[in-house]
């Protein structure tokens, strides 16, 4: 008995949907990464240290993904003239801290919920799996983004970074002091930095 196997066919990149859609990611976390840069910034200014951080990192995460998208352009792209056209629509509003990060939050989800799924399927179906399997996983780390970026903007707004009414544990980011209690300390006892320093526990809000 014979046994045939239908071969993949894969789609000439050049001519694809998922080259443009890589452009497209790639823009979208760039800009992402410059726009938790500037809420960094604004958190900084307000003396909300651990809050600045926590966007540093998000924004390093942001600028990994970029990398990602572009690498994969650069390796599949058969020319030495790299540009790729795209058409697309960007976000650009000035807010204050807290509508930052509920703004932000709406968008991480949307990529995570809609824009990467989408572009993996069609990576999928245009036979190009390993950039398929990077929206997919670049989307879950997205999906974390918005809840963590959720959960700010909610403790934020409703005065509960530091404050809780049963007792967690606060730990000062700078001295490692630690006190377990419904309420942080307005200075470290230890270090006397701010309490912009404490390290928020997203868990048991």
């Amino acid at each position: 008995m014979s046994i045939y196997f239908l071969e993949e066919k894969t789609m000439d990149f050049s001519e694809s949907k998922t080259k443009e859609n890589l452009a497209r990611a790639f823009a979208a976390e760039c800009q992402d990464g410059a726009r938790y840069q500037f809420i960094a910034k604004d958190a900084k200014q307000n003396q909300m240290n651990y809050i600045s951080t926590i966007l540093k990192m998000l924004a390093k995460n942001e600028m990994a993904h970029a990398k990602m998208f572009y690498q994969h352009l650069v390796d599949n792209l058969q020319t030495k003239n790299g540009n790729v056209n795209i058409e697309a629509g960007y976000p650009f509003k000035q807010s204050e801290l807290k509508t930052s990060l509920a703004a932000a939050a709406v968008i991480e989800d949307y990529e995570a919920q809609n824009i990467y799924p989408a572009f993996a399927k069609v990576a999928k179906d245009e036979g190009f799996p390993e950039i398929a399997k990077t929206f997919t996983l670049v989307a879950e780390v997205e999906k974390v983004h918005a809840q963590k970026l959720a959960d700010l903007g909610e403790m934020f707004n409703h005065h509960k970074l530091y404050k809780s009414q049963t007792p967690r544990l606060y730990e000062c980011s700078n001295c490692g002091h630690r006190e377990t209690k419904k309420e942080a300390w307005k200075t470290c006892p230890l270090c006397n930095y701010p309490q912009g320093y404490v390290i928020i526990n997203f868990e048991n809000q």
